[in-house]
């Protein structure tokens, strides 16, 4: 009901964002779908199927921290456009590649723009609402990874019912073309907001051109490494968990694909709830609170889920939640980064602590398929997920609350020298 209060400008952005977001989403997971049938077609190892992973979030976190900085000085919009249109190519690239190291090389590309599109993405949706809905808000754009996660889904099943698997992942990747020039299209009806504008003008006026290295600043330094390591433990989780879980159902439960993509829109209408449910509670409860209920929730859940052994039926009810919680933990993350810092670095801080994370936790889903020759995939996958959702909690704890700031009040150092000028 909170969108009623909404204007059109801040309903457009908003727009923009899901769909944007969406579509990420959607590019990302198809990869996950394909790695059981990379591995019967391309005879794919494990440790091979983890690289790849790995490498489109490492690129992802240097294209985040990257698109952030430029977003800080050309703007949120135009630098947004461009990430959509740089993940979107390669994604398409990937259906024509032939062997390990042509695939390895264009998922990485396409790391650069998934990675931006998120950093600046979050920047503008939390400067163009206003400050009592920018959790809720930023958590409803955050919801839309679970429906790029379930069109990823759909897609999946209908592609392989219609077409033979060596040709179906192939079409995975260029569908991920589709929606992608829709988005392009709408952002060009979007403008940077007030506060970006405003700031950039004072810092203009008194000489400051910015420098990214701003956030490794005496005042700034803490906050960063703080919000770093929460990122770290969120994705890290994360990815350990998505991107094994179609492989660990089909291998180690014996699911078909069909009882998989079923089992798997179950967690994911859990992932969407759990981000609704997440944004509206971290307006409520605070950030920090959310941060390590969710987070506490979902570690206790993968190490049940991956740990305990449990029956089909089990498991199946333990999807809900699990995606709850899983996904839920993220949607105050965009909100909480753009309250933390000041305008002026804003982008530059949320790109570098998000994507810190990324880089990081990039790591968790190589170290579970290096794990896996060693231990079953599932304990694996809950050993380096339970470790990760400790350290969300810890950092959670360390940071400040900052629920309900105003953006453009928070002191900015081009304002405060312009005062003295005048």
């Amino acid at each position: 009901m909170w969108l009623k209060d909404t204007n059109p400008e801040e309903r457009r952005v908003l727009g923009a964002a899901f769909a944007g977001y969406g579509v990420d989403a959607f590019d990302y997971m198809v990869y996950t779908f394909i790695i059981p049938t990379l591995v019967v077609v391309w005879g794919l190892t494990k440790v091979e199927a983890g690289n790849i992973a790995t490498a489109a979030l490492v690129t992802s976190a240097v294209g985040g921290w990257a698109a952030g900085i430029l977003a800080d000085r050309y703007g949120r919009v135009l630098v947004l456009q461009g990430t959509v249109a740089w993940f979107t190519l390669f994604t398409v690239l990937s259906g024509f590649t032939q062997s390990y190291e042509q695939l390895l090389f264009t998922r990485a590309m396409q790391g650069f723009g998934f990675g931006g599109e998120w950093s600046v993405g979050s920047v503008l949706i939390a400067e163009a609402i206003q400050a009592r809905y920018r959790g809720k808000a930023v958590g409803l754009v955050q919801s839309s990874w679970a429906v790029g996660w379930a069109c990823a889904a759909i897609a999946f099943w209908a592609v392989f019912a219609l077409a033979e698997p060596a040709l179906a992942w192939r079409v995975l990747f260029w569908l991920g073309a589709l929606p992608a020039i829709l988005i392009v299209w709408i952002r060009r009806s979007i403008a940077d907001p007030e506060v970006y504008r405003e700031t950039r003008a004072a810092m203009r006026r008194v000489g400051d051109a910015g420098n990214f290295l701003d956030i490794f600043s005496r005042d700034l330094v803490g906050r960063t490494a703080l919000a770093s390591l929460l990122a770290t433990g969120m994705q890290g989780g994360y990815y350990a968990v998505t991107t094994w879980l179609p492989t660990y159902l089909k291998t180690e439960r014996n699911l078909s694909v069909l009882n998989t993509s079923g089992y798997l829109l179950i967690l994911i209408l859990g992932s969407f709830l759990g981000y609704l449910t997440s944004a509206w509670l971290s307006d409520r409860i605070g950030r920090r609170k959310g941060f390590i209920l969710f987070g506490f929730c979902a570690g206790i859940l993968v190490l049940a889920y991956t740990l305990i052994p449990v029956t089909d039926a089990m498991m199946l009810v333990l999807g809900f939640p699990l995606g709850f919680f899983l996904s839920g933990v993220f949607s105050g993350m965009g909100a909480f980064l753009a309250e933390l810092f000041p305008s002026r670095v804003r982008g530059s801080a949320q790109g570098f602590c998000y994507n810190f994370g990324r880089a990081v936790g990039a790591i968790c889903p190589a170290l579970v398929g290096h794990l896996s020759g060693s231990l079953t995939l599932g304990f694996a996958i809950g050993v380096v997920a339970g470790a990760a959702y400790c350290l969300v909690i810890v950092a959670a704890f360390l940071l400040p609350e900052t629920v309900g700031r105003d953006l453009d009040t928070q002191g900015e150092p081009a304002r405060r020298d312009q005062a003295a000028a005048a």
